[in-house]
């Protein structure tokens, strides 16, 4: 049920199906689990209490956020969700360490030194998935500053801190478990080592950290399971974690970025990109107005819209979409482009359309669409700035170069929404906002396009 979740949550179309059978998959083996501890007699009626009572209060209080939440606030809570399960594997810990014989690893004079290194290992990466995800959920929440913050000697740092957590494990190990300071000091180190490799990673590269916190948590839930011998356990943690891995890689690769550098954390912009990154062009562009683009896209015969984060930011999806369906009453053909890293998270698009009711068979991933803007009237750029800028395609001494980007230069006309012109997260002006056959709509995206709504 866990392999078919993921197989689910693959595509929108059958994601729901898929959040099913994780639901299932994940009662399925807490019942279990408690069964068979109830028929070994190391359960009792108090203890099942308490072990059900905790399920339901938590199983309460997530389902109350989940159903509270905004979809335009869904990266926020992914990443909240994360710290728990980082946090969650530390207590694991902190209980198999100070009760060993519980869990059948030794006892209080002595733990198994297999033991110890899944001990050490799951402590120091749900310490790290911890901080880290709290520090990825402040910046996408707006509590810090989602520019990169580049500390002197970053990376020097993080492996000083690396070679200390390997170096306390290991004397961790030749004590017997005997020193717990070394189990509270790699938990400190890892908590730090947590806060440095996210810090320098900007608000716009979000989509990869969540993607790699997701796999840090299963691979911290898959060395616990080895410590409590619990097989579900270590296939749910090495699914997850390999899932989330392949997720990153595949992002970065949509970034043009390196798969190791992420895991380094030190893949954040350097100085003078985040310095650029408020840098504003003050070249002449092509103005227009909502009725302008109203008009445009009413003759148009094809209209492709490309959403990004602007989109969230504004909750514009469901004027968008109430858009593209009055056009499509217009006879005009609308589909939707998504790129890979758009937004703050992994599907970030996909889940808004989603949520606005776009239907899934108009939406589109980069490499199933970008042939068709050659053939398309208009291109409706809603805040994507950097996943559309032909500079990575044509500047070698650009930032981007090299990323796959969605070729909206290529449309007849294009429609860009945006508050400035400032540039994007990367430092880099965007090209495309001086071309011949773009139209810059300055403003709020869901005022915008709530304009356009009226003009049509």
């Amino acid at each position: 049920l866990f392999i078919l979740a993921l197989r689910g949550l693959s595509s929108p179309t059958t994601s729901q199906a898929g959040n099913r059978n994780g639901m299932i998959g994940m009662a399925i083996a807490i019942g279990t689990t408690l069964l068979v501890l109830w028929s070994q007699k190391l359960l009792d009626p108090v203890t099942i209490g308490l072990i059900l009572a905790g399920v339901v209060v938590g199983g309460g209080i997530g389902a109350i956020i989940a159903r509270r939440v905004a979809m335009t606030s869904m990266p926020q809570l992914v990443a909240a969700f994360h710290s728990l399960v980082g946090m969650a594997a530390c207590l694991v810990a902190v209980a198999a360490i100070y009760a060993p014989e519980a869990y059948g690893i030794g006892d209080a004079t002595h733990i198994h030194a297999q033991s110890l290194i899944e001990l050490g290992l799951g402590l120091a990466i749900g310490a790290v998935t911890f901080t880290g995800s709290v520090i990825a959920f402040a910046k996408l929440n707006g509590n810090m500053s989602g520019a990169p913050i580049l500390l002197p000697a970053r990376h020097l740092l993080n492996i000083v801190l690396g070679v200390a957590i390997v170096a306390l494990v290991g004397y961790l190990v030749f004590t017997g478990g005997q020193a717990k300071w070394a189990f509270w000091a790699i938990f400190a180190l890892s908590l730090i080592i947590g806060i440095t490799l996210i810090i320098p990673i900007g608000g716009a590269d979000m989509p990869v950290v969540v993607s790699m916190l997701n796999s840090y948590s299963g691979w911290a839930a898959a060395a616990l399971g080895f410590t409590l011998e619990n097989v579900t356990l270590i296939i749910t943690g090495a699914l997850v974690g390999s899932s989330g891995a392949i997720l990153s890689y595949i992002m970065c690769k949509a970034m043009n970025r390196s798969f190791i550098s992420v895991i380094l954390g030190g893949f954040g912009a350097d100085d003078s990109a985040a310095a650029a990154g408020g840098k504003v062009e003050t070249r002449p562009v092509k103005q227009g107005s909502a009725e302008d683009a109203a008009f445009i896209m009413k003759n148009a015969s094809k209209v492709i819209i490309v959403p990004g984060y602007g989109m969230a930011v504004s909750q514009a999806q469901h004027a968008l979409r109430e858009m593209g369906d009055k056009l499509k009453e217009e006879g005009v053909e609308v589909k939707y482009a998504i790129h890979p890293v758009a937004g703050r998270m992994p599907g970030h698009m996909n889940v808004l359309l989603a949520e606005a009711n776009v239907p899934y068979d108009e939406v589109f991933e980069l490499e199933d669409i970008n042939s068709e803007f050659s053939t398309a009237d208009v291109a409706f750029v809603i805040g994507a700035n950097d996943v559309t800028n032909p500079a990575a395609k044509t500047d070698k001494t650009s930032a981007i170069y090299g990323m796959p980007i969605l070729d909206v230069e290529k449309a007849r006309t294009v429609l860009f929404i945006k508050r400035g012109m400032s540039s994007g997260y990367a430092g880099v002006e965007n090209e495309l906002f001086f071309r011949d056959n773009t139209m810059m709509l300055f403003g709020d995206a869901k005022k915008m396009v709530e304009g356009i709504l009226k003009g049509l």
